[in-house]
């Protein structure tokens, strides 16, 4: 799971055909690179705090309008670049550009067609929100000189405006019934409270002022610096966190929707079917893909049980419970789960090189998730580096609930986080010679969730699962991911209850309760994202068949990496093309 805003947006729209071509090969054409250098500028315009995380810093002290009025003129200049790139001539473009050119132009379909729902007025679910986001701040900016500092107080000085703006615009969705489901909301008041609750000191907010003082910044003005942060934190923050705490308490839980799916709301049917084609980026309706989900369940389950059996026990469920409810599967204190995290990432690292030519040179930590989003989100996430500004990737690990997280899914788990998945895909485009925008706006989430979930079924491969319960962990991870084909489907297009949903992962999976009732929300909370896994690994290993199958003996496995990596995170039917090319030139090799 991505946790990193700026890898969370996948888009829709037809392409035209694409091949595998390395970027530096051909000079782009002059009108295109004009447009394509006129996006990246109007985009790091309007996201000042991601251009300050990639060093660009004009508007160093701003925060995003986050307005509808703002969202309306956004689309409306997405449709100039769109239609600009549509009318433009591809005779004399090469493969590379055409690429370029077929991905922007869906990315800004996909942005044009997002603003006409009024799904686009929720604002927050229970994975994501603009004050959840705001506490991540700090993570996201470089603190090296004094006007660094200075910035970041000013971005904290301008947080009542974006605070207002939003809760107007979730009073609107109030009036007009684009609420999130009651069922779905549990624990989310401790969220905005527990970001600010305390010493203000002991925030987010203040962390940047625990590090080492630059040497641009005196003892005296440090000194100050860390007073005005206290003042801001306690001043301005805590009273602007205690507004949306109001709010929602008084306000939007009360008018919280009562039933779980999407599809009951005004346009709700139509905005899932767009979900899902965004997320998959297929043409799968709805139905299509909870048939997929069904027979990729059964399959799985099959593995399970002849695993069971083989590791002694009489049958899958009987395995599953022996693993929920023995003591000597879990961590006894979150520095214990955090250093198995820790242990089994070096692992793998040390593994790396077997199955990968190229590596990325920036590295990754282990963090724990904050205390006050830990108890209702998901089991771990990803957060990208960023090397322009000296910021490594981050895998975070949940260490609340420890009765509920079992040390037999860690190593599937990490191997999705960290390496072989989310880290070293993410890290690895960050370095490629691609425009701007492909580097950093597009997070195509079949291609980057896909990859994660192939990187949990690399380390069958990898040796791993060297236990009978880390394997379990892993097919119920596969299972998982499966389940959510059914479930959000289910939930969204079917009209499922979470009860249904819940019985359906616990009947399935080998995941504990409280795993299960954060996942389910969080189908609920955000609709479609959870279709995109599944659905890009399937072709991933569908596209690795294919080509061990074309190429026999001249198949390596490093290189097919290679190719599946090294052109960034790109829609499933470009990747398929960029693979077929590859069998290609793999054949005359």
């Amino acid at each position: 799971m991505i946790k990193h805003p700026l890898l969370r947006f996948t888009a829709l729209c037809a392409f035209a055909s694409f091949t595998l071509a390395h970027p530096a090969q051909a000079a782009p054409s002059e009108d295109l690179n004009r447009l394509i250098n006129e996006h990246w500028e109007w985009s790091m315009a309007q996201n000042p705090v991601m251009a300050s995380e990639l060093g660009v810093s004009t508007d160093d002290t701003k925060l995003n309008d986050v307005s509808l009025a703002n969202a309306d003129r956004q689309a409306a200049t997405a449709k100039q670049f769109l239609e600009r790139l549509v009318a433009m001539p591809e005779a004399d473009l090469s493969q590379a550009e055409r690429t370029n050119k077929g991905i922007l132009i869906r990315m800004l379909s996909a942005q044009v067609e997002a603003n006409k729902f009024g799904q686009r007025m929720m604002l927050f679910s229970t994975y994501d929100s603009w004050h959840q986001g705001f506490v991540g701040l700090p993570l996201r900016l470089q603190f090296e000189t004094r006007e660094d500092y200075a910035s970041y107080l000013a971005r904290l000085t301008a947080y009542p405006k974006l605070n207002v703006e939003a809760i107007a615009i979730s009073r609107q969705a109030i009036a007009k019934g684009y609420v999130q489901p009651c069922e779905a909301l549990g624990g989310f008041e401790k969220t905005i409270s527990g970001a600010v609750d305390g010493d203000p000191k002991a925030t987010a907010f203040f962390e940047p002022f625990t590090r080492k003082r630059p040497v641009s910044i005196s003892a005296a003005e440090w000194a100050e610096m860390q007073s005005r942060a206290v003042t801001i934190i306690t001043g301005t923050l805590k009273p602007e966190y205690q507004r949306f705490l109001e709010f929602y308490v008084r306000e939007y839980k009360p008018k919280c929707a009562k039933q779980v799916g999407i599809s009951f709301q005004k346009g709700g049917a139509a905005y899932y079917a767009f979900q899902a084609r965004e997320h998959t980026t297929t043409d799968l309706t709805p139905n299509e893909i909870h048939k997929i989900g069904l027979d990729e369940v059964a399959r799985i389950r099959g593995r399970m049980e002849q695993l069971a059996k083989t590791a002694g026990y009489a049958s899958r469920d009987a395995m599953i419970l022996e693993l929920r409810t023995n003591p000597k599967y879990f961590a006894t204190s979150p520095e214990a789960l955090m250093t198995a995290a820790a242990a089994t990432a070096k692992l793998i690292d040390g593994k790396m090189p077997n199955y990968f030519n190229t590596l990325p040179r920036l590295p990754y930590g282990i963090k724990a998730i904050p205390a006050e989003t830990a108890e209702i989100t998901t089991t771990a996430y990803y957060n990208s580096g960023k090397p322009e500004s000296g910021i490594a990737g981050f895998y975070y690990v949940n260490t609340s609930k420890l009765p509920q997280r079992p040390l037999w899914e860690l190593t599937a788990l990490t191997a999705h986080e960290a390496v072989p998945g989310h880290h070293h895909q993410i890290s690895l485009q960050q370095e490629l010679q691609l425009p701007h925008f492909r580097k950093y706006l597009t997070g195509f989430t079949a291609f980057v969730e896909g990859w994660g979930l192939y990187a949990e079924y690399l380390g069958e491969e990898m040796g791993l699962y060297d236990t009978p319960e880390k394997m379990m962990g892993r097919l119920s991870y596969e299972m998982w991911r499966a389940g959510r084909l059914v479930v959000d489907t289910g939930i969204h297009d079917k009209g499922w209850t979470k009860a249904q949903a819940i019985a359906f992962m616990k009947d399935n999976t080998a995941l504990t309760d409280a795993n299960i009732e954060a996942e389910v929300n969080r189908y609920i909370s955000w609709p479609g994202q959870a279709l995109g896994y599944k659905i890009g690994e399937i072709k991933i290993r569908e596209l690795r068949a294919r080509a061990e199958a074309a190429l026999g003996t001249k198949f390596d496995l490093r290189r097919f990496h290679d190719a599946v990596l090294k052109q960034g995170a790109v829609p499933l039917t470009v990747l398929e093309q960029q693979i077929d090319h590859w069998i290609a030139q793999e054949t005359g090799r």
